[in-house]
């Protein structure tokens, strides 16, 4: 799809909103709540990179096997419902929100992620989901590799301390245990890794508008991306 055709059809069909981050730095919350919002499709990039790791470690595929994994891809449908007042991730029909919230899996889909095979399936996955616009759809390279003619594209950051208290407070409330200490270092390994990384490192796009977040409370960020959607829509 060009940028011209996108703009053509953004009016009627809602526009494509592409919110990428490292971790904790809270994209899910804000892009899930401004999906609500909108009466937007909300679609998890992370959470189907974290389902494939889960799943391929229950299988017994290494994390490296390419022809595996690209298999394992190739026969995923997901969906993004809300159940109960809260947005689950269902694979296959299989509720994932819980396995998939983990240390592990959170490492797990960062080395999936660098296999180019599962990249790509889920992309091409990704693309279908949101090509008829009204989608807040946020992972690492939405708007730099999925949607990069997306007609909003939002980069959000926040320390690393902040991000990785925010994370641990997360994990509490899941009534998992973690130190604090050693979560704020996995969320640094976890940013060195997705930085470094040969296929679509993390980067924010050209044209992304940047939002520091380590001050800003949920309302705050909500307001400031109503105010870019407002203005891209008129345009």
């Amino acid at each position: 799809m060009t940028a011209e055709s996108m703009t053509e059809t953004s009016s009627s069909r809602g526009l494509v909103v592409a919110i990428d981050g490292p971790a904790g730095a809270g994209k899910s919350t804000v892009a899930r709540t401004l999906a609500r919002n909108l009466s937007y499709t909300y679609i998890d990039t992370g959470a189907m990179y974290r389902a494939v790791g889960v799943l391929a470690t229950e299988q017994g595929i290494r994390l490296d096997d390419a022809a595996a994994l690209s298999v394992l891809v190739a026969g995923l449908e997901f969906d993004f419902p809300w159940l109960d007042g809260e947005l689950q991730t269902l694979v296959g029909g299989r509720n994932l929100s819980r396995d998939i919230r983990t240390p592990d899996a959170a490492m797990n889909a960062s080395t999936v992620s660098k296999v180019p095979e599962v990249r790509s399936g889920l992309v091409a996955r990704q693309r279908l989901m949101g090509r008829e616009g009204g989608v807040v759809m946020e992972g690492r390279d939405i708007g730099t590799v999925v949607f990069p003619e997306a007609e909003l594209k939002v980069f959000l950051s926040a320390s690393a301390q902040v991000r990785g208290r925010r994370r641990w407070l997360q994990m509490s409330e899941r009534g998992q245990d973690a130190d604090l200490a050693e979560v704020i270092a996995e969320v640094e390994r976890r940013d060195h890794q997705d930085r470094n990384r040969d296929v679509a490192p993390l980067k924010p796009a050209k044209d992304a508008v940047i939002l520091d977040t380590s001050e800003m409370s949920l309302d705050e960020v909500l307001a400031e991306l109503a105010g870019l959607v407002a203005s891209r829509r008129q345009k």
